[in-house]
């Protein structure tokens, strides 16, 4: 069997699904890997590199999906709505896409990938379990977005992160408040702990609280009645207008104590709670930031606009987008160490083999000879 690596279209994207270090444990499966060139040229691994793995490489796109069984791919039709068309007609019935595919927001773009015969497994469906914890591509990348949030605050910051204490006085420390301590926002915890930064951090999920606590940071009980704001996956449920109003008056005195907010709400398939509105944002200090992890989604700051920078009262509102792609050496590593765990349950021997009765592969599985596989309500 053949897997095939193409080239990411999506604008922007420069990870690559599979990197070198991981090609010996397909060849052990016993398959063989057909490498569009230059796909993993963006993220730091050149054809010459896979070429010294065995990879095979070619120019021609289209032979990669005519000679491939598997094609794994970081943004498929869904999440790469717009270029991603051009594929559709290089697929063959039968073949297994493995990737990023956006089911719950995107079910359009499913209904056009079942059409075309293809067997597709989306990542983010990946469930919260134990024996899925290595194939979570999901909390692979909030782990980048998370740290990277915490860079680019930095940056936008007129003030430094520690507290110093230097020859022309003491350097107070910089003031973080994280919204969300899901991977990315307690990935933020730590890196902006590490940096020097008083931090503090809410979520709707009182369980969190002992995380936030032992990377260092100071959770923040709002008197809300939160009752069971977890799903069974483990991420944060999507709260009524009520409850968010109400929300959002505690959340104020919090947000204008501190120099940076960093938002990381998001709910799969729904757009982001607003949490910060722009009477908050108004009441910060000037020159303070907001990064907004869930830009792609709307956003949680009422004044995020998606890939943009807003100014707003002297305050910086960044939207940043696709953050893995920032990092793409070590998102891919990432991202192609989880796919390399879940081809293991696909392929045995050399042979695929899709058991319906695993729990992980039940899950993933979103189309399957011409049909869509619903999982609106998982």
């Amino acid at each position: 069997m053949t897997v095939g690596i193409v080239r990411e279209t999506f604008p922007g994207e420069k990870r690559v699904a599979l990197v070198p270090a991981n090609v010996p444990q397909f060849q052990k499966l016993g398959l063989e890997i057909l490498l569009e060139t230059g796909a993993g040229s963006s993220a730091g691994y050149p054809d010459s590199v896979y070429e010294s793995r065995g990879v095979k490489i070619t120019r021609n796109r289209a032979n990669v999906f005519s000679s491939a069984d598997i094609i794994l791919i970081v943004r498929g039709l869904g999440a790469n709505p717009e270029a991603g068309k051009s594929d559709l007609e290089l697929m063959k019935k039968g073949q297994v896409l493995v990737g990023s595919f956006e089911p719950l927001s995107e079910p359009e773009s499913i209904k056009t990938l079942a059409a075309r015969g293809v067997t597709v497994f989306s990542m983010e469906l990946m469930p919260r379990i134990t024996r899925a914890q290595s194939m979570d591509t999901m909390s692979s990348m909030a782990t980048v977005a998370g740290y990277r949030a915490v860079l680019l605050a930095a940056e936008a910051l007129p003030r430094m992160f520690p507290m110093m204490m230097t020859a022309a006085g003491t350097i107070a420390p910089a003031h973080v408040f994280v919204v969300g301590a899901g991977v990315a926002g307690l990935q933020a915890i730590a890196s902006a702990k590490r940096m020097g930064a008083v931090v503090q951090a809410y979520d709707v999920r009182p369980v969190v609280k002992e995380q936030v606590e032992s990377l260092g940071g100071k959770f923040v009980e709002l008197d809300l009645d939160t009752g069971d704001a977890e799903t069974k996956g483990g991420y944060a449920k999507e709260m009524g207008e009520e409850f968010l109003r109400k929300q959002r008056e505690m959340m104020t005195r919090v947000v204008a104590g501190n120099d940076v907010v960093i938002t990381t709400a998001a709910v799969p398939g729904k757009r982001a709670p607003i949490l910060v509105t722009a009477d908050m944002v108004r009441g910060m200090k000037p020159g303070s930031v907001v990064v907004d992890l869930a830009a792609e989604r709307g956003g949680n700051c009422e004044l995020t606009k998606a890939g943009e920078t807003v100014i707003e009262n002297d305050v910086k509102i960044l939207g940043p987008v696709n953050m893995p792609a920032d990092v793409p050496y070590h998102a891919s590593q990432m991202y192609s160490k989880n796919l390399t765990n879940f081809m293991s349950l696909l392929v045995k021997e050399g042979k695929l083999l899709l058991d319906s009765d695993d729990e992980i592969i039940r899950a993933t599985m979103i189309a399957r000879d011409g049909e869509i596989i619903s999982h609106e309500n998982k």
